[in-house]
Formats: structure tokens, sequence, C-alpha cells
């Protein structure tokens, strides 16, 4: 099957999905999706069980379209640029100090405790695994995903200063995770080095390097807005430049999550501000937030369909669910730890852990890297129902959850 084809299937199921959700279900659209999707792909499975072969060609399909590429490689890059594209970068710098150690030394502790717990309860089901293997999913499922995360907000109505640390987080602790997770796949399957000299370096060139060019890349761009004053041109710009900095950025090695979130920090307060006329600045949003809607739909579309390429098995299953609170603790812990540390340097509102432990959602993100760990990993299949159960629970409970629980407790933090 070519690539248009696959891509026109995709399309039509998530439009049909979307449609289906807005007439009937009436559900927040990106959950909504997910759960129709989810729930035909149990229809595959109970067909399948019943003895019609419908699920080994959808297995193919799903093979053929790659949903780690899809994610990592195309869909990634747009999102995470039409997520930081309005970000206030003042509110930002504001809360830096939060975001900054919730995205770092928050992401590297959640991953320790979940992995660690994760290798001492999964014996008692009868798993054995690594401890490495432990620390891989911590690494995997800690950080929070962005896009999940952005999509809630849209309709939160929280405080502006609640609402920029769980964006500003999301958007750099997917980054951080990567490499955390780039070092461990690589210890796990042995093709890592584990010399603390050659860790660091992967940390310098995929963080340092990326927030440099993600800078240099968006000052370009944001000359040659400014040089000009024609909408269709700067739109097409804004599009090359989300494009092009995360290519870019994954061909020298560095963190294209990373780069394309500070190009779109900087065209979306710089440029907005200094290069785009009134006229630009609302075709640039329309652009974008459509962009947002139709690839979140596609996304969500995806990872309910994702099942139908896990392994079901029960006690895999079982660990899956038995993860559950293991990652939702360690999320707890971190922020709860990393917030007590700075209630010395400012002030925080009694709720403020609670919030960011609860809109902490996983998402397609850390699917995405469940696939990607080697074939030649022997506890990959477990780590990945593991993933796509959290993923599931996450978005379906947690992301159905946030608003009255965010309510209920005061949205100012």
């Amino acid at each position: 099957m070519e690539v248009f084809p696959l891509v026109s299937f995709v399309l039509v199921l998530a439009a049909l999905f979307s449609w289906l959700n807005h007439r009937y279900l009436r559900l927040p659209t990106t959950i909504g999706v997910m759960a129709l999707s989810l729930g035909a792909s149990i229809l595959v499975l109970l067909l399948d069980a019943a003895g019609l072969d419908l699920r080994a060609p959808a297995v193919r399909l799903l093979e053929r379209l790659s949903f780690r590429e899809a994610v990592l490689e195309v869909l990634l890059a747009f999102l995470l640029f039409a997520g930081a594209l309005h970000v206030d970068l003042g509110r930002l710098v504001g809360q830096g100090r939060v975001i900054g150690l919730l995205a770092t030394v928050g992401v590297m502790v959640s991953t320790f405790l979940v992995g660690a717990a994760t290798w001492f309860v999964l014996p008692f089901l009868g798993l054995e695994i690594r401890f490495i293997d432990g620390l891989l999913f911590g690494a995997l499922i800690s950080p929070t995903d962005p896009i999940a995360v952005l999509g809630i907000l849209k309709r939160l109505g929280v405080s502006k200063g609640l609402e920029t640390k769980i964006a500003g987080e999301s958007l750099f602790n997917d980054g951080v995770g990567v490499v955390v997770f780039t070092v461990l796949v690589g210890l796990a399957s042995g093709s890592g080095s584990a010399d603390v000299g050659s860790i660091v370096g992967l940390f310098l060139v995929e963080i340092v390097g990326s927030l440099v060019l993600g800078f240099l890349a968006g000052g370009l761009v944001y000359r040659m807005m400014r040089s000009i004053e024609k909408y269709e041109v700067e739109v097409l710009l804004s599009v090359a430049l989300a494009a092009g900095v995360y290519s870019l950025a994954a061909s020298l090695h560095a963190s294209g999550p990373l780069a394309v979130v500070v190009a779109g920090l900087f065209i979306g307060n710089t440029g907005r501000t200094l290069a785009m006329t009134e006229e630009t600045r609302r075709h640039i949003d329309t652009f974008w937030e459509l962009v947002d809607e139709v690839l979140n739909v596609v996304l969500f579309a995806l990872i309910g369909l994702e099942v139908l390429v896990i392994q079901l098995a029960p006690t895999w299953l079982t660990a899956g669910a038995v993860a559950i609170p293991i990652v939702v603790l360690a999320r707890f812990l971190s922020v709860g730890g990393t917030i007590t540390g700075l209630r010395r340097l400012r002030t925080f509102s009694r709720h403020t852990v609670k919030i960011l432990t609860w809109c902490g959602l996983r998402g397609g993100i850390s699917v995405a890297l469940a696939l990607a760990i080697p074939v030649g990993v022997e506890a990959r299949g477990l780590l990945l129902t593991m993933t796509y159960v959290v993923v599931v629970f996450s978005i379906l409970v947690q992301g159905m959850t946030v608003a009255p629980f965010v309510r209920r407790l005061g949205s100012r933090a």
C-alpha cells in the first residue's frame, strides 16, 4: 500500500470518529476520538476471536503506518510548535525556575522512583525484569505529554500562573525525557556507554545545542518575516521553521522537540509583536489552531488503534494496572519534592502539588518511545503493554476528571 492511501485511511477514520463524538458522545474531541478508536479496536479483537480474521490485516496496516515514526518524526514537530506559539514568554520566564527544575530534576527523580518500584513489584506477579529495564520504563513514562496536556488546558480555565507551569513543564520535560531514554536504551541494549563523560556530553549536545539551534532558527525566520508584509508567505515560513528546525536538530543528534519549542516561543512572542501585522497574526493563529486540532485528532485516533499491536496477556495487563498508581505516586513525590524545595524562595498555594500531579498526563510520546525500544531488549513487549495501559488510563480517566478536580480544589497556584 502506498503512502497516500495509508494517510487517507487514517484521515477518514479520524474524521469519522470526530463526527461521531461531536454528534453523539459530546466528549472533549481528543478524548472522544480515542475512546471511539479504542472501542473499534476492541470490536476488531472480539470479531477476530469469533473466527473472523480481522486482526492480522489491521496489524499489517498499522505496522506500515509506524506509529513511532508518525509521532516522533512527523506529528510532534507541528504539534509542539503550535503549542509553543501561544505560550507567553514573559510568564514562562517568570516561572522559569519552577519549570526548569520540574523538567529536569523532576523527570530524573520520577524515572528512578518508577524504575525502582517497577523492578521491585513485578516479581510478585511472576515477572522478572532487569533494574535497567525498570529505569527504561520510568524514563519513557515520566515526561508529561505536551500534546495531551495542552489539549486539556484549553478548557480548564485555570489561573495564568498555573497554566504556564503546566504548559511550560510539558513542553520542556519531553526533550529531557527523550535524552534520559536514549541513554538508558543504549545501556539496556548493550550498545551505549555508561561513561559519565559520554552521558554529560550527550546531555549538552541534546539540550544546550537544541536551545541554541531553536533560537538561531527562530531568529532567522523572524528577520525574514519582518522584511515582508504578506501573510501567506509568513504562514509558510512558520511551517518551514517547524519542520526544518526539527529535522535539522535530528540530523545533528540534538533534540528536535526542544529546538522546535524554542523556535515556536521566539516566533509566538518576539515575532508576533515585532514582525507581524494584525492580519498576519490573525491568519497565523487560525492556521496553527486548525493544524493543532486536526493533528491531535489524528494522533489520538492512532493511539486507540495501537491496542491491536500490543500483547494482551492477562499478567502483562495486570502489570500495567499496577504501574498506574506507581506512576501517579512517583509524579506526586517528584513534583512535591521540587515544590517543597522552592517554597523557601517563593510561595505556592497548598493545592499546587496535587493539581500538577493530576494534570501530568501521558500520551502518544510515551507509546512511541516504548515502540522505539530495540527488539533485542527482552522486556520490550511487557514494557510496551504497561506503557499503553498507563497512557489509556491517563487520557481517559485523568483527562476526563482534570477539569472537575481543578475546579474543586481551586485554580490559584
